[in-house]
């Protein structure tokens, strides 16, 4: 604790302009112009740490989940709901390209860290990630016939489908290996599944879409 200083008389001593000057130089603040590049390498940092272990915003650009999911909706990803349970039948997911997209070959820094970020709030659609609803586990036997779907001999209930009664062509009877999933688009007529490139590895799931965010219109869960 500091006392201050007294006069002959015994009053304190008056504090002198100078010694006000000094104490809010004492106090000054970052300058704007080096304050405001700090915030924005602050902002892409945490919006970047939470695309890559919480949550991101995923852009549909295509038809392949109509009408769960129209072209512009953007859906909110979880990646942690798989740490933490199962995948299961049903669930839509986002996985990476098993044809093996668009990886950041050749991105400088800054393009990587544009590009994470629009990612990340669903302004721009990940170039290396699809979005389709689980149809078999693993272990599970998927055949297309009758027009429709079965899954272990029983036809799959799929009140989801855009068009119900859209015959899709024959295929399989493919056997889910250990530590893979079928996958499909609830648009049959314009989706490239796991009817094209087959189930894919669980470890490629990046995580499961649970909520539209945008537009406001249509704000829900999945």
């Amino acid at each position: 604790m500091t006392f201050p200083d007294f006069d002959a008389t015994g009053d304190p001593a008056p504090v002198t302009a100078g010694d006000e000057v000094a104490d809010e130089e004492g106090r000054k603040r970052i300058p704007f112009w080096v304050e405001f590049p700090l915030l924005i390498l602050v902002a892409l940092a945490v919006a970047i740490l939470i695309k890559t272990f919480l949550f991101q915003a995923f852009y549909i650009p295509s038809s392949s989940m109509e009408d769960t999911l129209l072209v512009n909706d953007r859906v909110l990803v979880n990646k942690l709901t798989y740490r933490f349970g199962d995948i299961a039948q049903g669930d839509v997911i986002v996985f990476d390209d098993p044809r093996g997209g668009f990886a950041g070959d050749g991105e400088s820094v800054i393009d990587s860290a544009v590009r994470n970020v629009l990612e990340s709030v669903g302004l721009a659609t990940p170039r290396s990630e699809f979005i389709k609803r689980v149809i078999g586990l693993p272990g599970d036997v998927v055949e297309g016939r009758d027009g429709g779907v079965w899954v272990n001999g029983m036809p799959l209930d799929e009140p989801y489908l855009k068009d119900p009664g859209f015959a899709i062509a024959p295929f399989g009877p493919v056997n889910v290996p250990a530590d893979h999933l079928f996958v499909m688009g609830d648009n049959r007529a314009a989706s490239q599944d796991s009817r094209f490139f087959g189930p894919i590895p669980t470890e490629d799931v990046v995580g499961k879409a649970f909520v539209i965010i945008w537009p406001p219109g249509r704000w829900g869960g999945l």
